[in-house]
């Protein structure tokens, strides 16, 4: 369904390990309405998979996907790009019709 980068999993592993609490156990990607294209991505940590979520491991880092994300989310790949312009997680996904001139938001 989804592929993690080594990078972005070394990433996200190091984030996670600096909850104070140890809550975060798995990395929750979720497709939201907004933003000039229609839709853009959600990324963030959560306790577990709630009903009905797809998961998948790779690499040592649990994801989650809901239902209604998952479909729009075959394919991609997260990774974590550390450039010239800032550092961040980056979402390569085939299923992107088109982006803002921003790339912030995306048509399906």
């Amino acid at each position: 369904m989804v592929t993690v980068t080594d990078t972005a999993a070394q990433k996200i592993r190091e984030l996670m390990a600096e909850d104070p609490e140890g809550e975060s156990s798995v990395l929750r990607v979720a497709i939201q309405g907004g933003g000039c294209s229609g839709f853009q991505y959600a990324l963030g940590f959560d306790r577990g998979p709630q009903d009905g979520d797809n998961e998948i491991e790779m690499n040592g880092v649990r994801v989650v996907i809901d239902p209604f994300s998952a479909p729009y989310l075959t394919g991609a790949e997260i990774d974590y790009v550390d450039a010239l312009m800032g550092a961040g997680f980056a979402i390569k996904n085939p299923n992107v019709k088109s982006s803002c001139g921003c790339g912030q938001s995306h048509r399906f």
